[in-house]
């Protein structure tokens, strides 16, 4: 289990205990975090899922590929720090990362 912090856009931080293995997007539906629908399931075709990962995490988690890149950037609210959720698989290595969730606007 990993300690992963989803910050929100009302700035409340949910410190949640995570399976090693599932994927960040499924961490936080299972914990009911707002703001990540996860409306394709998983299947990196929707953007639903897009969280903006902590600098400071950025080197662990890698770049997006060029297909998750493509649709972060159809997004409109794409950032250096742009990753879908349901692309990051939860790790020892992740414990403690800090992940915010964009404001249901953005």
């Amino acid at each position: 289990m990993v300690w992963i912090n989803f910050t929100q856009a009302n700035s409340a931080t949910h410190r949640v205990n995570a399976c090693g293995g599932l994927s960040l997007m499924e961490a936080a539906v299972s914990h009911g975090i707002e703001g990540v629908e996860a409306a394709c399931g998983g299947s990196r075709s929707c953007g639903t899922c897009h969280v903006y990962i902590d600098d400071a995490w950025l080197a662990v988690v890698g770049a997006p590929g060029n297909d998750e890149n493509d649709l972060l950037a159809e997004s409109g609210v794409q950032r250096p720090n742009s990753r879908l959720s349901c692309q990051i698989s939860v790790c020892e290595a992740l414990a403690e990362m800090k992940v915010i969730v964009p404001s249901p606007s953005a």
